[in-house]
């Protein structure tokens, strides 16, 4: 693939997955930041070479960088007698990533059984749909840890 091609595509990559992350609830500058972060070649950006990637403004880039480092998805090497803070992915959070699923799906299943508690009538159409999507769920969940256990004796 030539050069020209493979940075076209690491582009569409980042456009794709600020999407994904704007559709958890992530800012979009703050998703196409993480794209960027994870897709690009250099691994570590400054400040100023991120506003000039992204082509948007300091404010924006500023608000975006102190979310993600809050949220902890990024972080920021220093480096002796270089005055200037590197940003870049975290990239050794496999664990806390499998947590904020297992979380994310506990939070859902509480939802779900909420919902079907409320329901006047436990035979209607949506009340079963939700109780089979609850049993599906319910079983992910009692396997994520066994998964997660698996996981880490293989790496």
């Amino acid at each position: 693939m030539e050069e020209s091609e493979r940075l076209r595509k690491q582009k569409e990559l980042i456009e794709y997955i600020g999407i994904q992350h704007q559709r958890e609830g992530y800012q979009p500058v703050a998703a196409r930041i993480v794209g960027l972060l994870m897709v690009m070649d250099k691994e570590e950006y400054t400040f100023e070479e991120i506003v000039e990637e992204m082509q948007i403004s300091k404010s924006a880039v500023s608000m975006a960088l102190k979310n993600l480092e809050i949220r902890g998805m990024i972080e920021y090497v220093t480096y002796p007698g270089d005055r200037k803070r590197y940003f870049r992915f975290v990239s050794n959070r496999a664990d806390g990533i499998f947590n904020e699923i297992q979380d994310k799906l506990k939070q859902n299943l509480e939802t779900i059984r909420q919902i079907i508690e409320l329901k006047k009538d436990p035979a209607s159409r949506n009340a079963v749909f939700l109780k089979n999507i609850y049993k599906g769920m319910e079983f992910f969940a009692r396997k994520m840890d066994d998964l997660k256990r698996e996981y880490n004796s293989q790496q």
